[in-house]
């Protein structure tokens, strides 16, 4: 049998390469400095790119979650600050932009047919083993997320994912065959699956209020626009619609002229998305859009108020803060109940399972023993337990392990995609150099 040091010394060549970066954020925790309701506010400008408080939080989120996985769920604010989690969140933005920049002065761009392709082959937002769009609305409202929110950030990783590219050399030999190396171990292991329905929560509304104290500024009244319609049918022409347009901006428009009054969100809307960002640049200074044409019709479009987001009350927000405090105490639950069951739990034995190929193991869906796998395979705990996406929490002991006699070859791209995500320390100075860059933060 072969021992666990030696099943890992398969890491060395790839942690060798020693900078990542880290993309989009999950989950959300928040050091409380800033007011993150306002997208506009910049926390620095790297070249012509500002970076806003909203964008470094997301980040900071991301890294304090996988810092508090590698901590078992134990990780707390002091510790983060003792790691410098704030500092490493804006130097991950700063690298971004600063590649960002590079993108823009070589004028690479993505096509909405690359963005896509890369969404469509996303598994959580398939059904029946194909791209379906009512799931992927579905999922990305669970995690709130608009689906402009989350195609821009898919853009942008995916725009600095392409100019990175033209700065990585082609993989070498050596550097494949520790890959297949790397791939070519099996583990049995002993596993039991915790979900957040194993643990009960009691009301406490102490807790409650103390947690939207907190996180208020996350529980918001969407901004809404107070809008004055009018619909010209298939009879009406192009000229037709610009004449009405100019009456009504000129407050001469014909009594009989139905306007019609409706108030739209982004979440109540009525209009195609790329209608609706135009109505949200309109402005009390400016409230007219020229007709569009909408289906058979035309429409002309005033606006008469713009109402802001404002933060709920305790009251008004208790029903949908009460849903996120309780799914954080089961998390909390759950981290502690596998804290003091990890070394002693009793669970099903698996075959031996790879790397490349996704297990089937009992509890979980494809997806789920797919992120699994790829954790226990980087993990440098023999017995352990790993947190999935989902929320569920797997132990694990590994049993035993063994070489494969035909093992697992690394093609050339895996190899490459690996490494084209790590910065060049050269080519980095270079653009630190090139493109200004101004932090607006003290403290960090």
């Amino acid at each position: 049998m072969i021992t666990w040091m030696q099943h890992h010394r398969k890491y060395l060549v790839i942690t060798i390469w020693i900078s990542t970066i880290a993309f989009i954020g999950a989950g959300f925790v928040g050091w409380g400095q800033y007011s993150y309701g306002d997208k506009a506010s910049a926390v620095a400008k790297v070249g012509d790119i500002s970076i806003t408080a909203e964008e470094l939080q997301k980040t900071y989120s991301n890294l304090f979650n996988q810092y508090n996985q590698l901590f078992q769920g134990k990780m707390d604010e002091k510790q983060a600050q003792q790691f410098g989690l704030q500092r490493q969140a804006l130097k991950s933005l700063v690298d971004q932009a600063l590649i960002l920049n590079l993108a823009e002065s070589y004028k690479i761009t993505v096509s909405d047919k690359e963005l896509f392709n890369l969404i469509k082959d996303q598994k959580a937002f398939s059904k029946a083993g194909a791209f379906d769009k009512e799931v992927y609305a579905q999922v990305l409202s669970q995690n709130h997320l608009t689906i402009q929110e989350y195609e821009t950030g898919m853009r942008k990783e995916l725009l600095i994912q392409k100019t990175l590219y033209l700065f990585t050399p082609a993989a070498r030999t050596l550097e494949i065959n520790s890959l297949a190396s790397a791939m070519g171990v099996a583990d049995k292991i002993e596993y039991k699956l915790l979900t957040p329905n194993m643990v009960s929560i009691a009301t406490d509304e102490t807790g409650l209020k103390a947690y939207w104290e907190k996180n208020q500024n996350n529980f918001k009244k969407e901004a809404s626009y107070d809008l004055s319609i009018i619909r010209m049918g298939n009879q009406a022409t192009q000229n037709d619609a610009l004449r009405r347009y100019i009456d009504f901006k000129k407050g001469s428009l014909d009594p009989s002229v139905d306007v019609s009054k409706i108030t739209v969100t982004s979440q109540n809307n009525l209009f195609t998305p790329e209608l609706f960002k135009e109505i949200t640049s309109l402005t009390t200074n400016k409230p007219f859009l020229k007709p569009r044409k909408l289906g058979n019709e035309f429409i002309i479009i005033k606006l008469d108020a713009l109402n802001p987001a404002t933060t709920k009350t305790y009251e008004e927000a208790k029903p949908e803060a009460n849903a996120y405090y309780q799914n954080e105490m089961k998390k909390s639950k759950l981290q502690e109940l596998a804290q003091n069951s990890y070394k002693t739990f009793t669970g099903n034995v698996s075959d031996f399972i790879i790397h490349a190929k996704s297990p089937s193991l009992s509890g979980l869906s494809a997806e789920e023993s797919t992120e699994f796998t790829d954790k226990l395979f980087t993990s440098k705990q023999k017995r352990g337990f790993l947190t999935l996406k989902s929320g569920n929490v797997i132990l694990y002991n590994v049993l035993e392990q063994k070489l494969l006699q035909d093992k697992t070859v690394a093609e050339e791209n895996i190899a490459m995609k690996l490494k084209g995500n790590l910065l060049n320390q050269k080519l980095m100075k270079m653009l630190e150099n090139k493109y200004p860059i101004k932090i607006y933060v003290e403290g960090i």
